[in-house]
């Protein structure tokens, strides 16, 4: 399926450096003067560094990439992204959010979050253009970054799928449990509780049953429905928000905080007020907001996914992606905006935002309405969330990268049945076990970093060499120019984390921080403006980015910088994901690598160039 392979062996080595960029072998560089023991040391290490920064050739192999049917239109694309986008985070995390660290201007976060998600939709959309395979910002680190970094990318994208999988799952049982008065949460509290920190107070069997019951069954048509209703459902919260909305409610004050209090004589359980009005929690909270906010927006690069199974890749894949985000975006901006003009931001409920809203606004029937929506919402955002993560998985254990035993496809569905399998059984457990706010926040750090390495996939392809000319390596650059491009990422990381953890002394004009600031950004605009006057491919193509190289620069930045609105506890949980996944790639991935387990093949003359 992933028929992209070395197309030259050990033994023409040399010819690979002739056509690309003439390096050298690490091992020989480092070693060329020395005696034979530390020659032979710096040799092994310096092979090893190559497997590393390996990059896999878009040379395609005869036979392969028939393995899955290529059925998906662009509207199967578009009612994919949708679907998986517009689930958990439309019903329920807006309440979240909007109550305590934002309020009305959730709409500033969402925004946020969206143009995050558009700068990298359209590093993705190019990146699908030329790379119409499966394996997503996996592969295309794959032939540019290298190994190493493309197996950071795929399990970054692993962790994010099955976590959006669970808490979406997770999300399905708590609607339910509402509508039902909460008899089933009370039940199972009862029967199986949970004493465990940072795990869920009970074990959910209902969204255990659903994910496993929803990962036997793959259905574009169902998606296309559920989405259509959904669409309509979320069409009628906007319009009826606004008919019973009250701008009032984005001008609160104390006043009506502490009226509200008065009247509601204990009842009411408030959130916090801060200061009041549109922002009341400051750019401190619009920005922790947009952090989780992102979460809503995690799905649509499953599109990318999906691209060795649609019919005309190069163009479904660019117009799948950018549709799907731009719908999403007004779907998230207009519920945010109903739901904050319908009830005052510390009075939303959490847990049930919409149908609560609809009461509070004297439309009880409404929230059958929503209910429905919520649903379809939500079934359409799980099936979402579980197509591409086998995809992913398939695609890095037929690269050798992940166990071979999970490259295998039905051969009458034409389906990655053992990777859907086994992800689904991991979602399921996850689902089974913990809450959703405990999955929420881990997921988003894991989608912010694989995106970062997709954009900076985008950024190693400025080149004009790039589609002139056939080659047997994904050659992008010369060793400066990358090297460069790897120096402005780090800087930006740097950037990122000072504006982050200083936000104060910036303010306060503390001359240290101010110093580093004004360093770290002439050195980013220098080094971008170099490589802005450097010539670009003309390869022709159905979808280019703009703005080359900034707008993938800037979308590294948005991304670091989210990343590190994050907790300790989150960077401490991505910390041991990692752990394992390094632990994998250097025990078994490495030493199995088709780039270097197996004899290459001669190149062939046809090609698929980036």
């Amino acid at each position: 399926m992933n028929g992209f392979r070395d197309a030259s062996g050990e033994g023409n080595r040399e010819a690979v450096d002739a056509t690309c960029d003439r390096e050298q072998p690490v091992g020989q560089t480092i070693c060329a003067s020395g005696s034979a023991p530390p020659k032979m040391l710096c040799g092994r290490l310096g092979r090893f560094c190559e497997k590393l920064v390996r990059r896999r050739p878009l040379e395609w192999r005869e036979g392969s990439g028939g393995g899955l049917a290529r059925c998906l239109s662009i509207l199967d694309l578009v009612a994919l992204g949708v679907g998986s986008t517009l689930g958990a985070g439309v019903y329920v995390l807006a309440g979240e959010v909007a109550r305590d660290k934002a309020g009305p201007a959730i709409v500033l976060c969402f925004l946020v979050a969206a143009v995050t998600c558009v700068l990298s939709g359209l590093c993705y959309a190019e990146l699908g253009a030329r790379v119409p395979c499966s394996g997503s910002a996996y592969l295309y680190s794959y032939v540019t970054a290298g190994q190493l970094c493309a197996f950071v990318t795929g399990w970054n994208l692993i962790l994010s799928y099955v976590i959006g999988s669970a808490s979406v799952a997770r999300a399905w049982s708590t609607t339910i449990d509402s509508l039902t008065g909460h008899h089933m949460s009370r039940a199972l509290q009862e029967s199986v509780p949970l004493r465990v920190p940072f795990l869920a107070s009970y074990l959910d069997f209902f969204s255990l049953g659903l994910v496993l019951l929803l990962t036997a069954r793959e259905s574009a048509l169902v998606t296309k429905i559920l989405t259509g209703v959904n669409l309509f459902a979320l069409g009628f919260i906007v319009l009826s928000g606004f008919v019973n909305g009250r701008l009032h409610r984005w001008q609160l004050t104390e006043r009506d905080y502490e009226l509200t209090k008065s009247e509601s004589n204990g009842t009411l359980s408030l959130g916090p007020l801060g200061s009041g009005g549109f922002v009341p929690f400051g750019l401190e909270g619009v920005l922790r907001g947009a952090a989780t906010c992102f979460y809503a927006f995690v799905g649509f690069d499953c599109i990318a996914t999906a691209g060795e199974e649609a019919r005309h890749p190069q163009r479904a894949v660019p117009l799948g992606t950018v549709i799907s985000l731009f719908i999403c975006f007004l779907a998230y901006c207009g519920v945010s905006a109903a739901l904050t003009l319908m009830v005052p931001y510390y009075q939303i409920d959490s847990h049930s935002p919409l149908p609560e809203a609809f009461l509070h606004a004297g439309w009880p029937w409404a929230r059958y309405v929503v209910a429905v929506g919520t649903l379809c919402a939500l079934s359409s955002s799980l099936l979402g969330a579980m197509f591409p993560v086998p995809r992913v998985i398939l695609a890095m254990a037929e690269d050798g990268l992940l166990f071979r035993a999970l490259a295998r496809v039905h051969p009458r569905t034409h389906t990655p049945i053992a990777a859907t399998v086994v992800s689904g059984t991991l979602a399921a457990l996850m689902a089974f076990l913990f809450e959703l706010n405990h999955l929420v926040d881990l997921m988003s750090i894991g989608t912010l970093l694989a995106y970062s390495l997709a954009a900076f996939s985008r950024c190693l392809l400025h080149s004009p060499s790039l589609g002139t000319k056939p080659t047997t390596r994904a050659c992008a650059l010369t060793g400066n120019q990358t090297g460069t491009f790897w120096f402005l990422a780090l800087l930006l990381t740097v950037l990122s984390l000072v504006l982050a953890q200083w936000p104060g002394r910036l303010v306060s004009g503390d001359p240290a921080a101010t110093a580093v600031t004004a360093l770290l950004l002439l050195l980013i605009v220098g080094l971008t403006f170099i490589l802005w006057r450097q010539p670009q491919s003309p390869a022709p193509l159905s979808f280019k980015v703009p703005a080359l190289p900034v707008l993938p620069l800037v979308s590294i930045f948005v991304n670091m910088y989210l990343m590190m609105q994050m907790t300790s506890m989150t960077w401490a949980q991505f910390g041991i994901w990692m752990a394992i996944g390094f632990a994998i790639y250097f025990g078994y991935g490495i030493r199995h690598s088709l780039e270097t387990s197996e004899p290459q093949p001669a190149a062939s003359s046809s090609h698929t160039h980036l």
